[in-house]
Parts: C-alpha cells; sequence; structure tokens
C-alpha cells in the first residue's frame, strides 16, 4: 500500500515482515516523504521494489535479513549503487513498546535516508597473496601444510617434535624448524625472525635419509632432527651427511628471518599476546575444529582492500616527549592492536595495524590523536538529526543507545527476538 505518491528520485520501502510490529503509513510518510509500506517486500510484494529500481529511483529498504535477496535484484537491473538498507524491525518495531514507537521509527528512517554521504578520509591500500606461514608442533603444522598446499603458498615453521612424523616426500613448499624470536608486520607484510637451534637444518636437508640410517642411537628421526637429549656425539650424522653440510652442532650463524602474507599460529602460546590481533594472523591453539576456522577465515583475506586511516595525529600538539624525557603515554598504553609507537619526541600510528576503537583520541590530552572515520562532525550531524526528527513526530525525552557495529548490534537483535526489544 502506498502512503504518498512516488518521488521520482527516492523511494523508502518499509516492511513489517508479515505484520509483526506496527507501522503507522500515514505518519510516517508525513515526516518522511515518499514512502511505501508493505507486509512481505521479500515475498509477494518484491515487484514493488523491482519497478522502483528499474525507474532509476535511489532506494531505501528498511530490512536487513533479506540484503542478498534485495541486492541480488538491484544487481540484475545494474542499480546496485541506488539501493540502501536499514534495519527497523530490531531496533525499534520488535518492542514491548512497538505501539508508541511511530517517533523513534521516524527518527531512524530520516538518519538512514536523508543525510549526505560523508566525505571521504584518506585510505591505506593492503594486498596479501597467498603466501602462508604455518607455525607449530611437527605433526599439526606439516598436516595443515599438506591440506593447503593447492590453495595457498605455505611455509612451515617447525617448533616442536612430536612422534614419528616424516617430512612430506614430495619437497613443494618451505620447511623449517627453530624458535620463533619476533614475529612483526601486518596483512600482506609479515616478517618472522627465529632463531634455527636444531643441528640439521631442513633448508639444506636433501632428505636422503643417510643421517637417520648413520646415527648408532637412533636419535633422529624421518623428521630429520636431532634428538639433543639422545644424542652421544658420536657424529657419525655429520660424516653420512658429507659435502650437503645440513648438519652442524657448533653452528653460529642461526638468525633466521622471512616475509609473509598469511600466518596461522598453531603454538599452545600464541605468538602474538594483543588484545586485537591483525589482520590475517590465525591463532587458534590446538582444537582441530578452531584450527579448521581459523583457515577458512585466513582464506578471506587474499587479495586487495582498502581500510580508512581511522586517526589523524598533528605532531605539533604531541606530548610525548621533549629533550628525551617523557612525557604523556596514554595513547601507547590504551592501544589494543599495538599500532602506536614511541619516535622520537612524538608517537607513530601504524594505520595498517589500526583497528579504529577511537580509544587512542578518547585518552589523549592536547588533541594530537583525533579520531576521523566517522568524523565528528558527521556523527553529531546524524545525533542531530535523530533528535529533531524524534521531537517532530511527537517523542518526548529522547535516549539515544551508542553501541559497537558488530556486538552491539548482535545483542540488540537477540532483546528484540527473546526479550522485550528495545
Amino acid at each position: 500500500m502506498d502512503a504518498s505518491m512516488q518521488n521520482t528520485q527516492k523511494q523508502i520501502h518499509l516492511c513489517d515482515c508479515n505484520r509483526s510490529f506496527s507501522l503507522d503509513a500515514e505518519r510516517l510518510a508525513a515526516a518522511s516523504g515518499a514512502l511505501s509500506c508493505h507486509h512481505a517486500l521479500c515475498g509477494a510484494e518484491l515487484p514493488a521494489l523491482e519497478n522502483d529500481l528499474a525507474a532509476g529511483r535511489e532506494v531505501f529498504v528498511s530490512c536487513t535479513q533479506e540484503t542478498a535477496l534485495f541486492g541480488e535484484l538491484a544487481e540484475s537491473q545494474q542499480a546496485g549503487q541506488r539501493i540502501h538498507f536499514f534495519n527497523l524491525r530490531e531496533n525499534a518495531g520488535w518492542s514491548a513498546d512497538s505501539a508508541q514507537a511511530t517517533p523513534k521509527l521516524a527518527a531512524l528512517i530520516a538518519a538512514a535516508t536523508t543525510l549526505p554521504e560523508p566525505e571521504p578520509v584518506p585510505a591505506v591500500q593492503m594486498r596479501a597473496g597467498r603466501s602462508l606461514l604455518i607455525i607449530g608442533e611437527a605433526g599439526a603444522a606439516l598436516g595443515w601444510a599438506e591440506r593447503l598446499a593447492g590453495s595457498f603458498e605455505p611455509a612451515v615453521l617447525i617448533t616442536q617434535r612430536t612422534g614419528e612424523v616424516e617430512l612430506p616426500a614430495v619437497n613443494e613448499y618451505p620447511v623449517w624448524s627453530g624458535k620463533p624470536v619476533k614475529l612483526s608486520g601486518h596483512l600482506g607484510a609479515f616478517e618472522l625472525h627465529w632463531a634455527q637451534q636444531n643441528p640439521i637444518d631442513l633448508e639444506l636437508c636433501v632428505r636422503c635419509n643417510a643421517c637417520v640410517k648413520a646415527c648408532p642411537e637412533g636419535a633422529i628421526g624421518f623428521d630429520l632432527q636431532v634428538d639433543l637429549d639422545a644424542c652421544r656425539s658420536h657424529r657419525a650424522c655429520v660424516a653420512a651427511c658429507g659435502e650437503i653440510g645440513a648438519i652442524d652442532f657448533a653452528r653460529k650463524d642461526v638468525a633466521r628471518s622471512e616475509r609473509f602474507d598469511l600466518v596461522l599460529d598453531l603454538s599452545a602460546e600464541p605468538l602474538l599476546k594483543r588484545v586485537e590481533l591483525p589482520d590475517g594472523y590465525a591463532a587458534p591453539g590446538r582444537d582441530p575444529f578452531e584450527q579448521a576456522l581459523a583457515v577458512q577465515a585466513l582464506g578471506e583475506f587474499v587479495g586487495e582492500f582498502e581500510k580508512p586511516r581511522y586517526v589523524a595525529f598533528d605532531a605539533g600538539l604531541c606530548a610525548h616527549s621533549r629533550s628525551k624525557k617523557t612525557g604523556c603515554t596514554n595513547c601507547i598504553e590504551v592501544c589494543a592492536t599495538e599500532a602506536i609507537r614511541s619516535n622520537g619526541d612524538v608517537i607513530a600510528v601504524d594505520p595498517y595495524l589500526c583497528k579504529g576503537c577511537g580509544t587512542c583520541s578518547t585518552v589523549c590530552p592536547s588533541g594530537a590523536l583525533g579520531f576521523q572515520f566517522p568524523r565528528v562532525p558527521d556523527v553529531g550531524q546524524r545525533v542531530k538529526t535523530l533528535l529533531a526528527e524524534y521531537a517532530q513526530a511527537g517523542g518526548k525525552e529522547a535516549c539515544i543507545l551508542f553501541h559497537s557495529a558488530e556486538a552491539g548490534t548482535a545483542a540488540i537483535g537477540r532483546l528484540a527476538r527473546r526479550g522485550r526489544g528495545l
């Protein structure tokens, strides 16, 4: 049913999801302009949306549950950039107070359909290929490398021997052993430093197994690593290795490093112990199911991405240090991603690690750090629009809930489905 004449440029489609909440079409149209109300927009009334897209209108849909369906319809008409979604059902409709929710609905509609697109902010480009480092005990690390060799470019760092593990029969990816020293970097540019500790350097080893056969104590397994507790220093393995030179009990050059796009850390204790881990790094621990989920998630990071520079930094206002005397370290201490570090008299923000929580700008006493995505003026305009439309539609004593995009939205959804709603 149409609540008003359609605007040739913009049309708002509201749906009460099979009459599961009330929409006062007349009052909402008076507040919001051209809109139509539906009971089953994802079903029998879908042609109404299709017609508006075909007519070239900018379309706003009050349903986020069926974004895949509506988005596919828009793409079929080359109108993917002209359809927008917002949520009324969980955010207002499914509520114990839904009968009095018209002012709130009007405010949410206005905020979703009348505000201009925010001005673009500077961005950083990120690119990740399929180079995957797998760190962990031999069995798990090699097992995953074998499974993923067809879809990634794996490399394995064995940190622990377990049982009768054999190196792969086909040498199609790097296998190293050693103790991790430092993992740094970000998606597409991780760098691992480790120390080669075992006498057998797997990078030089040709896997001839001569050392296994030569060792009188059986201290070398088919993982081609020496059990130093069982070794009695006969050095028969060194002689058997001969000119290959992969075995050295007095190796001095033990430092190693390599770069990778992605990291799968199977260690019991993860190498990175941050509140917020960088994209492209997964530390699922020893549980096979969690490891499988982590591998699946890592695959989604392969490609090219753009992310905002969430924080603007004015070095002239920074009070971090002067004359080599440390002053303020608030932002460094609270950064959950460790994206902020000391850089002489000022700090430096790594935009590739920053995830935009905004905590640094909250604790900065001088205003040197400013959150810019979303920008404060954009948030202010959204709040102003919500309050103005709420009051104009008859609302009293407005209360605004600020929440996080993911966890907060999920909590509101559960409250709407199982509780009193908002």
